[in-house]
């Protein structure tokens, strides 16, 4: 399942492809029985709206966005004419904003930055279900990695 949209470069582009992230996952949901959950659904939305914002900032002309989803995981690209690839900023308390791509980079699976012909292409992966914790905690008990108890 995929789907691409052009940005226009106006302010609507934030909200709209948003949206548009949402009515893919619940189409995903809907017509191909696929599993996602309400933090993959609100995950997806917060991370086209930073890759968006930025794509917005900082490239001087066309951008998209593409969805795709493949097993367990959707991938959002955004892309645009600015080649410059995005650098996470050393922290900083007294900093206000500029934050997008470290909270990208927190709340996904994976995170990727390219160049191409027109500019570069950012991709995130966020998976549809949520990691269960509970499995993961009879996995580490069977492989002898539980945490030592309080």
């Amino acid at each position: 399942m995929q789907t691409r949209v052009a940005l226009e470069g106006d302010g609507t582009d934030i909200a709209r492809a948003r949206h548009l992230a949402a009515g893919f996952l619940a189409q995903g949901q809907e017509e191909h029985g696929l599993a996602v959950s309400r933090r993959a659904m609100d995950v997806t939305q917060l991370v086209v709206s930073e890759l968006v914002t930025n794509a917005y900032k900082h490239a001087p002309g066309p951008a998209w966005m593409e969805l795709r989803i493949t097993t367990g995981v959707v991938h959002v690209t955004v892309g645009g004419s600015d080649p410059v690839l995005p650098a996470a900023r050393a922290a900083d308390a007294s900093r206000v904003g500029q934050h997008g791509l470290e909270i990208v980079r927190a709340v996904t699976e994976g995170f990727e930055a390219h160049n191409d012909a027109t500019g570069k292409h950012i991709t995130a992966r966020i998976a549809l279900q949520d990691w269960d914790i509970s499995l993961a905690d009879s996995s580490r008990k069977r492989r002898g990695c539980d945490l030592p108890s309080d």
